[in-house]
């Protein structure tokens, strides 16, 4: 299994809402700090905004925010928000397999069985949980300030 970099970025934007929970964040702020183009963090904001999990203001002052609190924020359900589709090999993509043995294939079960237990695995976690620990948090904002001052 490999997530998109959509869905990596994603992650990692909330995360920095999170550690941040008191500030507005630019995307220029933010792909600057994470080294990532800014042109793909706006459509990953989109996303993320559509979906409830950021607010975005624009203007003078403007700028991302959690959309919620960061405890409710499921990792499953933005996972399962910013990835395309989880076919992990052909023949769980039913508009696209064409794969000759896929009828008779056992190999699609036992798939489909690892696809979503690694989604019951983030369900089981929230934003939060990915960054309440105060060393971890610290860590973060040490990193990510190096970067910006950098």
């Amino acid at each position: 299994m490999r997530l998109t970099l959509h869905t990596d970025h994603a992650l990692r934007l909330l995360m920095l809402l999170a550690i941040e929970p008191g500030e507005r964040h630019t995307i220029e702020e933010i792909a600057v700090r994470y080294g990532i183009s800014r042109n793909h963090l706006m459509k990953i904001a989109q996303t993320l905004a559509q979906a409830g999990f950021i607010e975005s203001q624009r203007g003078r002052g403007g700028g991302l925010v959690l959309g919620r609190a960061a405890g409710s924020i499921n990792l499953g359900e933005v996972v399962r928000t910013t990835e395309d589709g989880f076919a992990l090999v052909e023949c769980l993509d039913q508009e696209r397999n064409t794969c000759v043995i896929a009828p008779a294939c056992g190999l699609r079960g036992p798939l489909e069985e690892a696809l979503q237990a690694f989604l019951a695995v983030l369900d089981r976690y929230s934003l939060d949980d990915l960054v309440k620990s105060p060393k971890t948090a610290i860590s973060m904002r040490r990193l990510l300030h190096a970067v910006r001052a950098g």
